[in-house]
């Protein structure tokens, strides 16, 4: 598909979410049915899932600063039902990803305890601060994860010369089977240590903002620590669902997870997925790349102003 045919595609797939958002927000809305946000918000989450996979990016990575971009709710509403959306999917991915040998354990478990570890803390300071600084610190997260979007290459099979100590204690590697080929991969880590220490970060911008760590777990256990792409993939995905679960009930305990945006979030984008994955073997997924980085290029800047206006 080219350019302009893409941008089409992205307007047409947004347009009727946010039409009817504009509407709604509108004057004399004090009236308006309970039920019509719900509404808005499914058909924006379940175009936010179709976009989600055709651009290879996690759903919660582009909940929180959209959602809470184009409507009127809370942030802390909107990154509660964010950690949501993205445990979702992790607990609906895990089971299958560790039958197949693609979400390794040994990897996984020391990660998950400092990333849950943090996100815990992270979920308290995001819920302490001030709403205008929380913004302002979304949107500089955002900008920043649009930059490292932009520049980040993954290695199907990084070279790994040797394992560090540390790696070969927790008995970190293994075999998995490269279905494309009939090939069984031995796989092998590296620079633990570092990993452990990003793996703090990840967990607090986690816990803060309610983003899901996707977009940061895989390129730390692909190319910081040298596990396989497809490895890094499925053990990203797994560490949502501890990482995720331990910030969750922190926002759950402070009354910020509210079914009425939670329950049609998760729908939606769990719909939406289905949906992406029919599109995916027809649209080129490298322009959709780029339209998610403008997407959320915008976002960040929109919560940098509704942080630092007035």
């Amino acid at each position: 598909m080219k350019a302009p045919g893409l941008w089409v595609f992205f307007v047409a797939l947004f347009t009727p979410a946010l039409v009817m958002a504009a509407e709604v927000a509108g004057p004399g809305t004090d009236g308006m049915p309970w039920w019509t946000w719900p509404i808005i918000l499914f058909v924006f989450c379940l175009s936010l899932g179709i976009l989600s996979v055709l651009a290879g990016v996690g759903g919660g990575v582009l909940y929180v600063p959209l959602v809470s971009s184009f409507f009127p709710f809370h942030l802390d509403f909107v990154r509660g039902a964010g950690l949501m959306v993205a445990l979702a999917g992790a607990l609906a991915a895990g089971p299958g990803l560790l039958k197949r040998n693609l979400a390794n354990l040994p990897l996984a478990l020391p990660f998950a305890l400092i990333a849950s570890t943090c996100a815990i803390i992270g979920a308290k300071i995001g819920l302490a601060l001030p709403t205008n600084i929380m913004q302002i610190c979304l949107g500089a997260t955002i900008i920043g994860i649009v930059i490292f979007l932009s520049v980040s290459k993954n290695v199907e099979y990084p070279v790994v010369p040797k394992q560090d100590k540390l790696g070969a204690v927790l008995g970190i590697g293994g075999v998995f089977l490269e279905e494309s080929t009939g090939e069984e991969i031995s796989w092998k880590t590296h620079r633990t240590i570092p990993g452990m220490v990003i793996f703090i970060f990840i967990g607090l911008a986690a816990g803060m903002f309610g983003l899901g760590a996707g977009w940061a777990n895989m390129p730390a256990l692909n190319l910081v620590m040298g596990a396989p792409l497809k490895i890094a993939v499925g053990t990203s995905k797994f560490l949502l669902s501890i990482t995720d679960t331990s910030a969750a009930w922190i926002y759950m305990n402070q009354g910020c997870i509210i079914p009425l945006i939670a329950i049609p979030s998760i729908v939606g984008l769990v719909l939406g997925s289905f949906i992406g994955v029919k599109f995916l073997v027809r649209l080129s997924t490298k322009q959709i790349r780029y339209v998610v980085i403008t997407v959320l290029f915008f976002a960040g800047v929109c919560a940098l102003y509704k942080g630092i206006a007035p």
